[in-house]
């Protein structure tokens, strides 16, 4: 073929190479959500439990998306159709005000759990994977789950009247992220946090399609290894278009500027 066809919607039959059969991912069904999640508790650590309980007043400044853990089963009586449960673990950072001069940063951990009913179509084969851990497979389809970090839309703290210690399942490598135990009980302050989350939930299952060819991909970038090197900076500046508008005053009406 003399031009390339980059564009497999607007080619001609004769400039299809071939086709050829892949293995993809098939998404079965998607959703997504916008949580108002209100009064998450935040449970601290030692040491910021310590800060808190001897503070006046406290306000979240920030919230990250740490861990998402994903558990899928099928729905009774409702074939091809599936639950995904879902458990977001948050890291807390607070600013507690025990001084009116400098406050004090604390930080813990909040979680949030929900659920979204997907169809996942229904699959007999048993899927085997030489890479796979145990070389096992099934017939669950697979939950993906894109999340952004939460924004933080309020937070509050309350005091606490002879509080027990809870029963609290976290993930090793959550705790990781702390470096110090939580505090489940004993407390006496507690920080709560309203946060607002964005998510989309989808199921997947292997599927193998039969694509037109056009031609391979072949990288046109070269390859560099450091970050700058990939154009010269100088080259690189001269590409940027003079900013003209930041160096004109604003705020005067401009009639009062022209000479009479």
């Amino acid at each position: 073929m003399s031009e390339r066809c980059f564009d497999a919607m607007e080619c001609r039959p004769e400039d299809l190479h071939c086709a050829m059969s892949i293995h993809t991912r098939k998404i079965t069904d998607s959703c997504r959500d916008k949580d108002c999640i209100e009064d998450l508790r935040v449970y601290l650590t030692k040491e910021s439990q310590c800060i808190l309980d001897a503070a006046q007043s406290a306000k979240v400044r920030s919230a990250e998306l740490v861990y998402t853990a994903i558990d899928v089963s099928p729905v009774a009586f409702h074939r091809s159709h599936y639950t995904v449960d879902l458990t977001f673990y948050y890291k807390i950072i607070a600013d507690a005000a025990v001084s009116p001069c400098r406050p004090a940063a604390i930080c813990g951990l909040a979680m949030f759990g929900k659920r979204a009913v997907l169809c996942g179509e229904n699959s007999g084969a048993h899927i085997f994977r030489s890479d796979a851990p145990g070389n096992s497979g099934g017939t669950l389809p697979t939950a993906v789950v894109e999340v952004l970090d939460p924004m933080v839309l309020g937070g509050k703290v309350c005091q606490v009247c002879g509080s027990e210690p809870c029963a609290l399942t976290v993930p090793a490598d959550v705790l990781a992220a702390f470096g110090e135990e939580l505090v489940l009980g004993g407390d006496k302050q507690r920080l709560y946090v309203t946060l607002g989350q964005f998510s989309i939930i989808r199921l997947e299952r292997p599927a193998q399609l039969i694509v037109p060819v056009l031609d391979y991909a072949i990288p046109t970038k070269e390859c560099c290894a450091d970050p700058g090197c990939a154009e010269d900076p100088c080259a690189l500046f001269d590409k940027v278009p003079f900013p003209a508008e930041a160096f004109t005053p604003t705020g005067c009406d401009p009639d009062c500027c022209t000479d009479k």
